[in-house]
């Protein structure tokens, strides 16, 4: 049974939620002092909070704020008799589910309600898919623990199911490919094709006859009739790497497979129907491309049905342990070596190493001090990389001098290097940089204005 907190200082308005509320099959518990309420929320597990905006001892927003601070995952409905835009879009900012007002129509209320409990459920069961796969470190083919991997992983569970169009993003090296076999193989087609086309490998000139086959005699060589890929994909999957090099005429034509579903050979005369599930990746940055001309906007909508976004190894370095262990199981077997491990400077080394080239060059960093390696433990002097490259990026002295440190200086620094990091990788958004460092706006706004950090142009 879902539980609902009411926190009203009307008496009446808490009888009549409570009534509604009970009616309806949910556990409701009432109060009117927000103090009192929220030492209930620290304590309880509640799935909805109602809150009055104007109470006696701390405003709804406030109330809101700490609710949110207490329990993230709680969704918050606020309640008043004096509605205003500026206060509607500060409940909503501060994390608000809705925010009606107090002469609410009660079908409405009822609506909300069963809304936002269908909306926690949705976040409960995606939390409790990530906490179920923390323990474990692959899935699909892919290596990884850190939570952008997790989000990952979840995110290819969901849509595996459907038959939409999925746009893989990210840098080489990344592992898209992973993630869209492992979107096929835990989907209704994982019996059928899966068949890869990499656009920017393959000369133009040949594209088509790869991609939609050809008629014979179409074409000087053309001895036989020829399928293409796409039609060896039929009631499979076809994933179509480096989308983004793919010419304007080639655009067009696949357009038309996208929308009806059909193609002709090369001098064919038949239309040829197929039912294929479209993947596709790219490293570039699509979106510029639609505006400089050079890739259709039709097109990319069609393909861009649903992104998934895959973060380079730098943005989740816990990982880098993970798949450096797999690697060198993998490649001690395959060289018939008896490596075992790695030394603790080698993978610090790893560890501030910015990785250009993402988990590819890690996977081929490893395979070659494995091959290299005499020990049975890769040293530093067989780790090939980039020196120069390296960087510390949250650097903590390795000893504490005689003289003693500055603790607080030094948090201090720690501190604005995590903020200036969640800023960068947000484009300056500090409602995303909250987010991402699990604090509150007001919380974010206050740190950077004590810390002095250079605002220009965020939000």
């Amino acid at each position: 049974m879902a539980r609902i907190l009411v926190v009203d200082d009307d008496l009446g308005m808490r009888d009549l939620l409570e009534i509604m509320l009970t009616q309806e099959g949910y556990e409701v518990t009432c109060g009117g002092d927000p103090d009192k309420a929220l030492q209930r929320v620290r304590k309880e597990q509640f799935d909805l909070v109602i809150t009055d905006l104007k109470m006696p001892k701390m405003d709804g927003i406030e109330f809101l704020k700490q609710v949110k601070e207490l329990k993230p995952e709680t969704q918050v409905i606020l309640i008043t008799a004096f509605a205003s835009g500026n206060t509607a879009l500060s409940a909503m900012k501060e994390g608000a589910y809705d925010y009606i007002e107090k002469n609410f129509d009660i079908d409405e209320l009822k609506r909300i309600v069963h809304e936002a409990m269908e909306q926690k459920g949705i976040k409960t069961r995606e939390a409790q898919f990530i906490k179920d796969l923390a323990g474990d470190v692959a899935f699909g083919g892919m290596i990884g623990k850190s939570r952008e991997m997790l989000k990952v992983y979840g995110t290819i569970k969901k849509v595996s199911e459907t038959p939409a169009n999925i746009l893989i993003l990210g840098e080489s090296g990344t592992g898209k490919e992973l993630v869209a076999k492992a979107i096929h193989e835990h989907s209704p087609r994982k019996d059928m094709p899966f068949v890869v086309i990499n656009c920017g490998g393959i000369p133009e000139n040949l594209l088509e006859s790869e991609f939609f086959g050809y008629m014979k005699g179409s074409f000087t060589g053309a001895f036989t009739d020829k399928a293409g890929l796409f039609e060896s994909a039929n009631n499979g999957t076809i994933f179509l790497d480096e989308i983004g090099e793919l010419p304007s005429l080639l655009q067009v034509k696949l357009l038309r497979v996208v929308q009806e579903k059909t193609f002709r050979r090369i001098g064919g005369t038949v239309d040829i129907k197929v039912n294929v599930r479209i993947i596709s990746a790219t490293n570039q940055n699509l979106e510029e491309k639609v505006k400089g001309g050079s890739f259709r906007e039709d097109l990319y909508y069609r393909l861009n049905v649903i992104p998934i976004h895959l973060p380079p190894l730098r943005e989740r370095r816990e990982d880098i342990p993970v798949l450096t262990r797999y690697f060198i199981e993998k490649y001690s077997r395959e060289f018939a070596k008896d490596i075992k491990t790695i030394s603790s400077y080698a993978l610090e080394l790893l560890m501030d190493y910015p990785f250009p080239g993402n988990v590819r060059e890690l996977e081929n960093i490893i395979e070659r001090s494995v091959a290299l390696e005499s020990t049975n433990i890769i040293l530093p002097d067989n780790l090939f990389i980039d020196r120069e490259q390296i960087k510390n990026d949250h650097p903590l002295p390795a000893v504490i001098p005689d003289a003693g440190i500055q603790l607080n200086e030094e948090l201090t620094k720690i501190e604005k290097q995590f903020i200036e990091t969640a800023l960068n990788k947000t484009k300056g958004s500090k409602t995303k940089a909250a987010d991402l460092l699990h604090v509150t706006f007001d919380s974010l706004r206050y740190r950077i204005e004590k810390l002095g950090i250079e605002n220009s142009g965020w939000d």
